[in-house]
């Protein structure tokens, strides 16, 4: 026996619903689509056209030939490169429409005008197939890499550390771009013990090394969270030589610290050391540990040096675009960077690397420091 169930809900209320998803779907398809930029910067085309045509059997040149430009610019910015070039034929047929159709007006600067026109036609198309492989538009693309800008500057921000202990880091680029090579990550066991911190300057530099650089951050980070401090170096030269790039190597520094004791590792993969501010002494103490380029030898062993930062110390991690020039040699640039050190953080250790970096830095090349201090 079949038994049928009667719907309690009424018949209208499935249908209405239906519409609401259905109009839902289309506002969201009109919001992602690329049509309605075309059709309004077509449309617009249209009304330039004419007014030109309007005003030209007039006599009167009030509106420039030159006007077109306008749609083909903002459509430059806003549509992709698969909508643009319809967007751009449609305008410059308006422009061969007008020209046809006023001819009376025509001379040397009105000539001048569409060549021009069509000149900046042809660049916009021409960038148009360049940005093909991307398949985004040009605000669009930039919103991209200003969103792997800030990916990478997040990725430097140290974990909170307990209040006896201050961390800061910056980076810059060289040129002032928004891209680096250099990059730092850090993170903090679950109970906020220990401290893994890992300096890393990748080769190349700028824009050159900011691909790599937004690659190997993440994974970085993703390693040094996941495994131990004596596997992090190893697994992360590992995971470069599988990279296989013709400039696939890197240079890192990595510091594991207890929160509690003090008591560090520093191992090095091809880096300039790390620099210790013994405050007992009042000295700079340099721990250089032992360890090849990431990402040029297989089964790479990573040789640790050990220390503690008593109460006052503070620690230095920083990349070689702050201590070495073709000029200068690494070890010169260390003395120099220490010298610094001795002078700016007498005033205090707050804003410290900040200070640091302004006044020793090469802008020539990406640069990133870490300042470790136990208060």
């Amino acid at each position: 026996m079949v038994i049928v169930r009667e719907s309690s809900r009424p018949a209208g209320t499935s249908t209405g619903r239906t519409l609401v998803r259905r109009w839902d779907h289309a506002v969201r398809w009109l919001r992602e689509s690329e049509l309605v930029p075309v059709l309004l910067l077509c449309a617009f085309s249209v009304a330039i056209g004419v007014a030109q045509v309007s005003t030209g059997r007039l006599g009167i040149t009030a509106i420039p030939i030159t006007t077109l430009v306008l749609p083909m610019v903002v459509g430059n910015l806003v549509l992709g490169p698969r909508t643009l070039p319809w967007a751009l034929v449609v305008t410059l047929a308006v422009l061969v429409v007008v020209v046809a159709a006023t001819p009376t007006l025509l001379d040397d600067r009105v000539i001048g005008g569409v060549l021009v026109s069509f000149l900046i036609g042809l660049v916009i198309l021409v960038s148009s197939f360049r940005r093909t492989s991307l398949g985004v538009a040009g605000m669009r693309g930039e919103t991209m890499l200003v969103d792997l800008r800030d990916r990478i500057n997040n990725q430097a921000r140290m974990p909170r550390l307990p209040e006896d202990w201050y961390a800061e880091s910056v980076l810059r680029s060289a040129g002032g771009s928004s891209f680096a090579g250099d990059f730092i990550v850090g993170s903090l066991s679950q109970h906020g013990r220990f401290l893994q911190v890992a300096v890393v300057d990748v080769s190349g530099k700028g824009e050159q090394a900011g691909s790599r650089s937004l690659l190997l951050s993440g994974a970085f980070g993703g390693l040094l969270g996941a495994l131990g401090p004596e596997a992090f170096l190893p697994a992360a030269n590992d995971y470069l030589m599988r990279q296989d790039w013709s400039e696939g190597f890197a240079t890192a520094v990595h510091l594991s610290l207890d929160l509690d004791t003090g008591d560090f590792e520093l191992r090095s993969a091809g880096h300039p050391p790390g620099v210790q501010l013994v405050a007992g002494t009042g000295r700079w103490a340099v721990h250089e540990a032992e360890g090849p380029v990431l990402g040029l030898l297989q089964d790479a062993r990573f040789l640790p040096v050990s220390g503690r930062l008593a109460r006052g110390d503070a620690m230095l991690l920083f990349t070689d675009g702050l201590v070495e020039t073709p000029r200068r040699d690494i070890s010169l640039g260390i003395d120099k960077l220490i010298g610094q050190a001795e002078q700016l953080l007498l005033s205090g250790f707050e804003g410290g690397a900040q200070r640091l970096i302004d006044r020793v830095e090469s802008r020539n090349d990406d640069r990133a420091l870490l300042l470790l201090h136990r208060r």
